[in-house]
């Protein structure tokens, strides 16, 4: 069995508001981003987290790196929880948990030379290596993610989005963490670089069974590189299962709508397979629907659906919160 390294239990994360509700008075607002995810992330494996723009992935990596607080549930690290470690016990966890960014050019400070950009998480937690020992490892990590260390002193502007990923992948992985956060890491590439990212964090991933939570908007870039999927819908988790099962046997109406709109290789099939198309408008997490918070949009949804909101269902290695599967 896999080392359980990091454990989400019932987590929900909040946004507080004010909206103006008539003269000189403010209306308190407080808007559920993430509503109640649980999942668990072992040793070695990939959790692949999807959903469409706004339904909360972002929100979720954010809490699991502790840029913001304003959570409820539990987040274990290790087995501890981070929320109620100190300062100096999350300095620490944070060494082991680091975050690949989603635009590769505007994570990275272009008034500093890329070497010091890799080297600045090393610098911070180990004051007392020396500049020619920091220099080592930073070209060591240049070459392992594909870069050459002759390019160290160069700046961020003199390199292509696939070469500023690699940058930013080569940040992450200097402190030699346990568990890497990639937020959208490819969405800003051309296909064909996308592929090469992905191909490296599948080796790095081999080499030294690292963990990855990949949150993407496009299912078919997932497929590559998870073990596990999480689907999202406006902040709630619709279903979690194996990618096989998944790509398989999708149970919740959504996923399905998801899974029609991966393209396929072959255009005989391409062409005779069924799209099933979401009608209407993403609510607003301002104002969620009722009950389920998919009904709004779903070509199967009840008066149930409308009045009751569903609870997660199946077996733990394939979950999902659907009334009518």
């Amino acid at each position: 069995m896999k080392e359980l390294l990091l454990e989400v239990k019932n987590l929900s994360v909040f946004y507080r508001m004010r909206e103006s509700s008539g003269f000189l008075r403010k209306k308190k607002l407080s808007i559920k981003a993430v509503n109640d995810i649980s999942f668990k992330v072992y040793k070695g494996q990939t959790l692949g987290v999807v959903g469409e723009s706004g339904c909360g992935k972002s929100t979720l990596a954010k809490a699991i790196l502790g840029l913001h607080r304003d959570v409820s549930g539990n987040i274990l690290w290790l087995g501890k929880n981070i929320e109620n470690q100190s300062d100096k016990e999350w300095k620490e966890t944070r060494k082991e948990i680091q975050m690949i960014f989603q635009d590769p050019l505007a994570s990275l400070n272009p008034r500093m030379t890329i070497g010091d950009i890799i080297a600045e998480p090393l610098s911070s937690y180990h004051p007392h290596l020396k500049q020619a020992e920091l220099k080592e490892r930073v070209e060591e990590i240049m070459q392992k993610v594909g870069l050459l260390p002759n390019q160290i002193n160069r700046y961020p502007h003199e390199f292509s989005g696939g070469q500023c990923q690699r940058i930013g992948i080569a940040r992450a992985l200097i402190l030699q963490p346990k568990l890497i956060v990639c937020d959208e890491p490819v969405s800003a590439l051309d296909v064909s670089v996308q592929a090469q990212v992905i191909n490296l964090l599948k080796q790095l991933q081999k080499e030294t069974d690292l963990s990855l939570i990949f949150i993407a908007h496009d299912l078919s870039i997932v497929k590559h590189v998870s073990d596990n999927v999480l689907v999202m819908y406006l902040g709630n988790m619709v279903e979690m299962a194996g990618y096989k099962d998944i790509y398989s046997n999708p149970k919740h109406p959504y996923v399905k709508a998801l899974m029609s709109a991966v393209p396929i290789p072959d255009p005989k099939v391409e062409r005779n397979k069924k799209v099933e198309l979401l009608h209407g408008e993403l609510p607003s997490p301002i104002n969620p629907p009722k009950g389920c918070a998919f009904h709004t949009r779903c070509p199967i949804a009840s008066d149930e659906c409308t009045i009751n909101k569903p609870i997660l269902q199946g077996e733990e290695t394939h979950l999902y919160s659907c009334f009518k599967v």
